[in-house]
């Protein structure tokens, strides 16, 4: 009897509409950003911040960009590595331009550059739909990729020809750079992606979440009851390329501390494919879900093993992760289309019901 509506009386359209409307649920969410800000923290050591849980929140960023895109939208896209990629050299250029301005501004300004260039690779989502889409996005990946080598104005004409993240602070606290801790950079992602979450939660919510569910279902109807298709994708291409392009700012600033051009590869864009179809289309959840299992997968196929005196070799592990994965997407495929996020849904409405079966 502990997950109950009975006796939450609702007085106001608000109240009504809240993102959780359920106690529970808000207690939840409560009791889960206390951990992430305060105990984590606390008790967290470097490895747990800076192998585990920073890419996990970064990783989940970028599947929610992908989400909002595939799953809320309908619109398939292969280039999510390539929007990732914009947004981390956008980020280069602007705080070599502009050093005297806070980096969090410019992580964040940077996926207005992805958000442009996804929205030029958007316009044939007028014309085109489905398999022929998927390929003009991996077209843009391509052609992106070919962009980050081979233009050296992109990486500041450094002789690696990769991106070096110079030192910054804010209060005297480093915040990117080799003297920036892992506790800071853990709590400036979190800030982030927690913020971003919010703003997609209402975003789907509201007028412009339906309007891209109804394109999604069926685009003819959609634009006979006076949606503009051209407007509805375009802006899809751009929020989601926003939120790739942040999370690729927050990948090489925040984390990796520098990168090549390679980190932005097809493997990238399918990685955060798999996590949206192993999470759950069109649930901002199921990216985290995503995230997580396919993130923590191998690092959990090193260490269980190890704990009970059984290592296993690095090699193996990962081609382990690629028989699991490859075995999960095929069965949720098959058997549960929408993913982790489904199953947690059944759950949640098992425990409303409970004790009984119905």
């Amino acid at each position: 009897m502990l997950y109950r509506e009975v006796g939450q009386y609702k007085t106001s359209y608000a109240a009504d509409m809240a993102i959780f409307p359920i106690l529970q649920d808000r207690i939840a969410v409560a009791i889960i950003l206390l951990i992430a800000f305060v105990l984590i923290p606390l008790l967290g050591n470097d490895f747990l911040l800076n192998s585990v849980l920073i890419p996990f929140l970064i990783f989940s960023l970028a599947a929610i960009g992908l989400n909002l895109l595939t799953g809320y939208a309908g619109l398939l896209s292969l280039g999510t590595g390539a929007f990732m990629g914009v947004g981390a050299y956008a980020c280069l250029k602007l705080t070599t331009s502009f050093p005297q301005v806070n980096i969090l501004v410019w992580i964040v300004a940077s996926g207005f550059f992805s958000a442009t260039v996804g929205a030029l690779f958007g316009l044939p989502s007028l014309r085109i739909k489905g398999f022929y889409l998927a390929v003009a996005t991996l077209a843009a990946q391509f052609f992106l990729e070919w962009c980050f080598t081979r233009i050296p104005w992109l990486y500041n004409n450094s002789v690696s020809g990769a991106i070096e993240v110079p030192l910054r602070t804010f209060m005297a606290i480093p915040l990117t750079g080799p003297t920036a801790t892992s506790l800071t950079r853990y709590l400036v992602v979190l800030s982030i992606v927690v913020i971003m979450t919010w703003v997609a939660a209402n975003l789907v919510r509201g007028r412009i979440g339906r309007m891209w569910m109804s394109v999604r279902d069926m685009d003819l109807a959609a634009e006979l009851i006076g949606i503009r298709l051209l407007r509805a994708k375009l802006l899809a291409f751009a929020v989601s390329s926003f939120y790739c392009g942040v999370a690729g700012a927050m990948l090489v600033f925040l984390w990796y501390g520098g990168a090549e051009a390679d980190v932005f590869n097809i493997n990238q864009s399918f990685l955060i494919l798999f996590m949206v179809i192993i999470g759950g289309l069109g649930t901002l959840v199921g990216s985290y879900f995503g995230a997580a299992l396919i993130y923590i997968l191998p690092i959990a196929l090193r260490a269980i093993p190890a704990t009970f005196g059984l290592p296993i070799r690095p090699a193996t592990a990962e081609q382990l992760t690629f028989l699991i994965v490859g075995m999960l997407i095929i069965i949720f495929l098959v058997l549960e289309p929408n993913g982790l996020a489904r199953l947690w849904q059944i759950a949640k409405q098992k425990l409303r019901v409970w004790p009984f079966p119905y």
